[in-house]
């Protein structure tokens, strides 16, 4: 029997849902590009600031990324820099003085190559909420590092965020050429590590699909103390699985509903051969250049999915994009698009006295030879899903479960004909029905012809007829 509580559920996947009755369908969501927050303009950030990740600490938005530039004659070594935000519109680049860049410390650079005297890269950092945390490993950090030509995973540990001492080995059996993720999951209490990886190309893919000999995926690894880790494992997709291969991964726990994770991996498409479709795209002429290094710099392009989990390991994915590239302009449609951040911020909506959206990030100008952006993208909370019904009434059937609480709360949206019919069956026999609902709520409660707090404890199934809407997510309270 399900057990609810109080949770917010969040419908991502069909945890709740009885799937042979239920006629609405799981509809995917994008985000909306909000414009340009942060422009990484100083001489050591350059084209290449990017695996941006960020995480709420004592009233600020602490945020540690990449400053690079590569190509076009330029040179700038790897730097993991900082900034931090108290809104998430607003972001400042302070003067920390701790690393010398061209002979002055006048600059927001934490760590460089030099200063740490190994070839660090994919710096990600992580406030430790583990009530047994050490002080001085309060922040902590995965970072992949060259030894013997070999990439390895290696942990990080600061007392502060800003002076850095390297720690154990997380793993060495992984490709680690991306941002590679850890957290500590409050829910199950053991850190998780997400990282890159490669796997054979056994299958064959339609025309249009990478056909590279290798797969990069990503590999899952957990902890009950950031020393000891467990082997290994690709991501579950489940059977029907599509092996395309993915970047980054950004999983975190959702913090609305801390009892599921999210990830947004970038999807890799590298196209068999140069065609009509690229003589017309934007870039031509850099593309081109790029392919002199390599062909797949100029051949692979990037978008954006969408996943969830309950457990960590298995993840229901979509195969359509979540953020695609945006209308061609000259720096967009290239392998390095829609690389999101690691993080999310509650924003004010733009429209007076609506509910807050979640921000969230991309970098931009990727391969450019310009400063890169750091873009913000806006979406309602719970909103990366929902179950849909269009122009014709649809139902949704849930599974039996049992909830805590004395009303009922949900994150829907209809149109002005649409509506929603919500009935409560309980194990006795005992049904509530809910008035028609409609409107564009985050958090809308439901009134029914009796009291909720009747069924709490009791076994339920959950009922809504609904036309022209759709249902994020439920709780009860």
């Amino acid at each position: 029997m399900l057990n609810i509580g109080h949770n917010r559920e969040c419908l991502f996947d069909d945890y709740l849902i009885d799937t042979e009755k239920t006629t609405a369908e799981f509809l995917l969501h994008h985000p909306v590009r909000r414009g340009v927050v942060m422009r990484h303009d100083a001489p050591w950030e350059g084209n290449g600031s990017d695996y941006h990740n960020f995480f709420y600490d004592n009233g600020v938005w602490r945020m540690y990324y990449l400053g690079w530039w590569y190509g076009y004659g330029k040179s700038v070594g790897v730097r993991l820099c900082y900034a931090e935000s108290r809104d998430g519109i607003h972001w400042e680049k302070p003067n920390l003085g701790l690393i010398a860049f061209n002979g002055a410390k006048n600059n927001n650079i934490v760590l460089d190559r030099e200063a740490f005297g190994a070839a660090m890269d994919n710096f990600f950092v992580f406030r430790d909420d583990n009530p047994a945390c050490e002080p001085e490993k309060k922040y902590k950090a995965t970072a992949s590092v060259s030894h013997n030509k070999k990439p390895h995973l290696m942990a990080f540990y600061s007392p502060d965020g800003f002076h850095w001492t390297k720690g154990n080995e997380i793993t060495h059996e992984g490709a680690f050429d991306s941002l590679n993720t850890a957290f500590w999951d409050t829910v199950s209490g053991k850190y998780r590590c997400y990282f890159r990886g490669l796997h054979p190309n056994t299958e064959t893919t339609p025309e249009s699909l990478p056909t590279e000999t290798v797969v990069r995926d990503i590999r899952y690894i957990e902890s009950t103390d950031f020393v000891n880790w467990s082997e290994p494992k690709r991501l579950d997709y489940g059977e029907e699985d599509e092996d395309v291969p993915l970047y980054t991964n950004v999983v975190q726990p959702y913090y609305r509903a801390p009892q599921m994770l999210v990830g947004f991996p970038t999807r890799y498409i590298c196209r068999p051969g140069w065609n009509g479709s690229f003589e017309e795209l934007c870039g031509k002429e850099a593309r081109l250049d790029r392919m002199k290094s390599r062909e797949r710099y100029g051949l692979t392009i990037t978008d954006c999915v969408f996943m969830s989990s309950r457990d960590g390991w298995h993840f229901n994915r979509p195969d359509e994009a979540f953020i695609r590239p945006e209308p061609e302009e000259p720096y967009g449609w290239v392998y390095g698009t829609a690389y999101p951040s690691w993080g999310m911020i509650e924003t004010p909506s733009d429209m007076p006295g609506a509910d807050p959206e979640i921000s969230m990030y991309v970098f931009e100008n990727h391969w450019a030879d310009k400063p890169a952006d750091f873009v913000r993208y806006t979406i309602r909370p719970d909103g990366f899903m929902s179950l849909h019904a269009g122009a014709k009434e649809k139902q949704i059937v849930t599974k039996p479960f049992i909830f805590d609480g004395s009303e009922m709360r949900i994150n829907f949206a209809t149109s002005a004909r649409g509506y929603l019919f919500i009935t409560l069956t309980a194990e006795d026999g005992t049904v509530l029905e809910s008035c028609e609902t409609f409107g564009n709520s985050t958090d809308r409660r439901v009134h029914f012809d009796g009291d909720v707090a009747d069924l709490a404890g009791k076994a339920v199934t959950m009922t809504v007829r609904m036309l022209d809407a759709d249902l994020y997510a439920i709780r009860f309270c």
